[in-house]
């Protein structure tokens, strides 16, 4: 589904919409009638959610999640396609470094390098084709690695003599945090580095 720019994204638990004063038609149009109207931030409108569907406390567990679509310019995001072979990995490495100096940050560069180098080398010989790199420059650098296997990557620690085993550990070492994510044609996995 596209959603236009600017769109808000509400996701939520039934405590929040339904209770035993009120049942889940009503509390579903009371969560739109607050969310409705203005260009309050998420965080506001979540506060204003909680003021108008629950003046005391809730009776019941509840959870809202808020998110306001935007669109990036395309020169903010860069992919590529990865041939699924051990020899492509050098070749990623340097697009990635080619395209942190292009946005102006080289500083940041060599912790792109080497966390590109560990998730695409993970994917050639873990996962499978086709593999995809991608990096997103917003707040901050997102990598991106699409494998075409469902297989989900685990962090372990090596022992001292192992010669594999610490490219995860490494990435959430290096970088603020990182997850894996399935997609319909195998999985993804991300992690977010801080810009200077």
């Amino acid at each position: 589904m596209e959603l236009p720019t600017g769109s808000l994204l509400a996701l939520y638990t039934d405590g929040l919409i339904e209770s035993r004063q009120r049942d889940a038609a009503t509390g579903v149009n009371r969560l739109l009638r607050e969310l409705t109207g203005g260009s309050a931030s998420p965080d506001a409108l979540c506060d204003r959610v909680s003021r108008a569907l629950f003046p005391d406390h809730p009776a019941d567990d509840a959870a809202l999640l808020l998110a306001r679509v935007q669109r990036l310019d395309v020169d903010r995001v860069a992919t590529w396609d990865v041939p699924a072979e051990p020899e492509a990995v050098s070749g990623a490495r340097a697009r990635a470094v080619g395209q942190m100096r292009e946005w102006g940050f080289e500083t940041a560069g060599y912790v792109t390098e080497l966390v590109v180098s560990e998730l695409v080398t993970n994917a050639v010989r873990h996962g499978g084709a086709p593999i995809e790199l991608r990096l997103i420059r917003d707040r901050s650098l997102i990598c991106e690695v699409f494998d075409g296997s469902s297989t989900a990557p685990h962090l372990r620690r090596a022992r001292v003599f192992d010669e594999g085993g610490r490219g995860l550990m490494l990435v959430a070492q290096l970088t603020q945090r990182w997850g894996t994510r399935q997609t319909p044609g195998g999985k993804l996995i991300w992690c977010e580095q801080p810009l200077p």
